[in-house]
């Protein structure tokens, strides 16, 4: 009656060692580390580097306790660890004289970081430890105002772009078509001005028009709605908050949070950045991508030889160094590219798969159609400085949105370029207004105080449990440490971040677990009081009380799982938590709990008692 079959012993004694396991990782700690990765688009990190960095080491006399190369994408990152912050920090100072030596322009991030110190054996198994959040990690908290005038007025440039093709395509006379503030002009004659606003309208909808002026030539003057510069500064938020994921990645930090407040700003939480003054040189950097047309006419290249830079271009060197000449107009920028990819050409040659959106296709095919033969040079700026990308000869009109760059390039520049490309760049400039450093010696507070609280609610849990339900008592104390265990390896083989409000949901969860075990137990009692015998009381118990549980922990359940959906932040943290809490409780009290009931009396064929406390039997009348 009391007898698990192997399978299910088996089952619980699979989920203890996994527990035991993937729960160890947790209290090793962390060990100081610095870390090197790109600062610039076009600089790679690779397994080479790794060496480079422990040849640097060594030859300097310092020690470092484990190195690792990871591999994200078609880049990475390499990080040594090492025994004290005091070596680490000679270390940092090494590396970044070495790979940086022009600090006006790096050419690598150095930053300080923290990894697990966790033995290799366990990293192996990927047993790792929950990420802590910046409560308990300390770290940095950014609030981030996005210029959205900035936003405009790169909005504006681009269609004053498309007006300008637009009335070329009409085969209409424009005596100067130009941004003017947050609007766009075009001076055309009167007698052509409602043609011209036909085809500005039809090319550029986003625009509203209105003619002013008398006499021959009339002004056009175009101005977003406020519907479309809602779209604008919405498109570039998204696209601000896409990139500063991409550029956190150089620092190694573990669940950033990143999200949108307000209409204009963004809040950047990073755990466990020691480095503030790197990571607010990482988080402000600029970024923008352009496509531009290459002047290799013989005159602009005999000007180019004399040191001269001809009126209406600019000058730009590639990533070999050589000089390019690019016309000042901008064709497309990033925010008309939606995926880049590497492959291959129709002759097996490496090439860079570009997918534009709809306007960036009609201006692709326009300007592809009437510069055939020509270069198109994919311009990258960083911190005010341009480098050219690649510059790819037109080989034919290119429309449908698909375009293909190849040329002399290696399978590793295709990955390369392709990554520069998706990988985007501010749409609007930003700037930091406010920050906050929270130290490591107050997130460590903040552990041993949420330790605390849990470790001495369970004594209390505990010692009030055995003294009530005796032996079964001890039995649901087992079963408590069970459930903590499986629910601290779960959480860590999730990689969830754990946070002030997730150690009051683990309370909140030890709570919870012993009530399945205080009902389980009361079912016991009644059923020895009701005149059955000990071994079918304890079935009965177990059997009758798991619908309770059952409804319970559901109710419970959706409560945790609407927080889930609809909480942000520390509400989110505390609700993920809950359920998995909710989840492994329920294993543990009647699966875990009932094994051990088994494992004592299960076997007993003539059991007269069991020690589960004072009995209350009605008294007969």
């Amino acid at each position: 009656m009391n007898r698990y079959p192997l399978w299910k012993y088996l089952t619980v004694a699979v989920a203890l060692v996994i527990g035991l396991i993937y729960t160890l990782p947790n209290f090793f700690g962390e060990s100081p580390a610095v870390q090197v990765s790109s600062a610039k688009a076009t600089v790679r990190v690779d397994q080479s580097m790794m060496n480079r960095v422990g040849e640097l080491l060594s030859q300097a006399g310092i020690a470092h306790t484990g190195m690792q190369f990871d591999q994200n994408g078609p880049v990475g990152s390499v990080r040594a660890r090492f025994e004290s912050t005091d070596t680490q920090l000679q270390a940092r100072d090494l590396i970044e004289r070495s790979l940086n030596p022009d600090p006006a322009d790096p050419g690598y991030v150095v930053a300080l970081n923290l990894l697990p110190a966790s033995p290799a054996w366990l990293s192996a198994l990927n047993a790792n430890p929950m990420y802590l959040g910046l409560d308990l990690r300390g770290g940095v908290h950014f609030l981030l105002q996005v210029d959205m005038q900035g936003a405009l007025s790169g909005r504006y440039d681009t269609m004053a772009t498309d007006v300008r093709a637009a009335l070329r395509q009409a085969n209409l006379r424009a005596d100067r078509v130009e941004r003017s503030g947050m609007s766009v002009t075009a001076s055309v004659p009167q007698a052509e001005a409602a043609r011209a606003e036909d085809a500005i309208r039809s090319r550029v909808p986003d625009l509203q028009l209105s003619t002013t002026g008398s006499g021959d030539q009339v002004v056009i003057t175009g101005a977003l709605s406020e519907q479309a510069m809602r779209t604008v500064q919405d498109n570039a938020l998204k696209q601000n908050i896409a990139t500063l994921h991409n550029r956190i990645n150089e620092l190694g930090v573990a669940e950033p949070v990143i999200q949108q407040q307000g209409a204009d700003r963004i809040v950047v939480q990073l755990p466990g950045v020691q480095d503030v003054a790197r990571a607010k040189e990482i988080l402000g950097r600029t970024a923008t991508l352009e496509i531009r047309l290459v002047d290799d006419s013989p005159a602009a290249q005999s000007a180019l030889a004399g040191g001269t830079v001809p009126f209406g271009l600019e000058r730009y060197n590639d990533t070999s160094g050589a000089p390019v000449l690019v016309r000042r107009t901008v064709i497309l920028t990033g925010e008309n590219l939606q995926d880049a990819q590497p492959g291959f050409d129709d002759r097996q040659q490496p090439a860079v798969h570009l997918t534009l959106d709809s306007k960036g296709s009609r201006v692709f095919r326009d300007v592809t159609r009437d510069n055939v033969g020509r270069r198109m040079a994919i311009i990258l700026f960083e911190k005010g400085v341009g480098e050219v990308v690649t510059a790819p000869v037109i080989r034919t009109e290119i429309g449908g949105g698909r375009v293909q760059i190849s040329g002399s390039m290696t399978t590793r520049e295709a990955n390369d370029i392709a990554l520069l490309l998706r990988a985007g760049s501010l749409a609007a400039p930003m700037e930091i207004i406010e920050e906050r450093t929270i130290g490591p010696s107050l997130g460590a507070d903040n552990i041993s105080q949420g330790f605390n609280a849990t470790l001495w609610g369970f004594v209390a849990i505990a010692i009030f449990i055995m003294l009530y339900y005796a032996l079964f008592g001890v039995f649901s104390v087992i079963g408590l440490a069970f459930n903590l265990l499986l629910l601290v390896a779960l959480l860590s083989m999730l990689q969830a971040t754990l946070t002030l409000p997730g150690i009051a949901a683990i309370a909140l969860t030890l709570g919870m677990a012993i009530d399945a075990n205080v009902l389980i137990n009361e079912r016991i009692r009644e059923e020895l009081r009701a005149g059955a015998s000990p071994q079918q009381a304890i079935h009965l118990g177990f059997e009758r009380a798991w619908g309770t549980i059952l409804d319970s922990n559901v109710t419970t359940l959706i409560a945790g799982v609407a927080l889930l959906a609809f909480g942000s932040g520390p509400v989110r943290g505390f609700a993920v938590v809950h359920c998995l809490g909710i989840l492994t409780s329920m294993f543990s009290s009647v699966i875990g709990v009932r094994a051990l009931a088994n494992l004592w009396y299960g076997r007993q064929r003539h059991l007269k008692k069991i020690s589960i406390g004072q009995v209350w039997k009605p008294k007969e009348r």
